[in-house]
């Protein structure tokens, strides 16, 4: 399969825990859909101690994995909000 494109894109969005309300990312998305999954060298802040646990409550909201030959998050359903 084919790499993410190189050129990031221009909309961040802000992705919070949905229990506790502690922000996570801020994170170049692209497209309209769901968040799904994370890659890595799009995390423009990073508020995370630990990968894929939340800093506030502790829960896991993410695993990581390898998507396209690219190092990213996979994001588990219902774990987080996006704004």
């Amino acid at each position: 399969m084919a790499k993410p494109r190189k050129k990031q894109p221009h909309r961040t969005v802000q992705i919070s825990c949905s229990k506790c309300r502690a922000p996570l990312y801020k994170y170049r998305k692209g497209g309209k859909g769901a968040l799904v999954k994370c890659f890595v060298e799009r995390i423009v802040e990073n508020h995370t101690t630990e990968v894929g646990i939340c800093p506030g409550c502790g829960q896991e909201f993410a695993r990581e994995t390898m998507i396209r030959g690219a190092p990213a998050y996979k994001i588990v359903g219902g774990k987080v909000m996006v704004k």
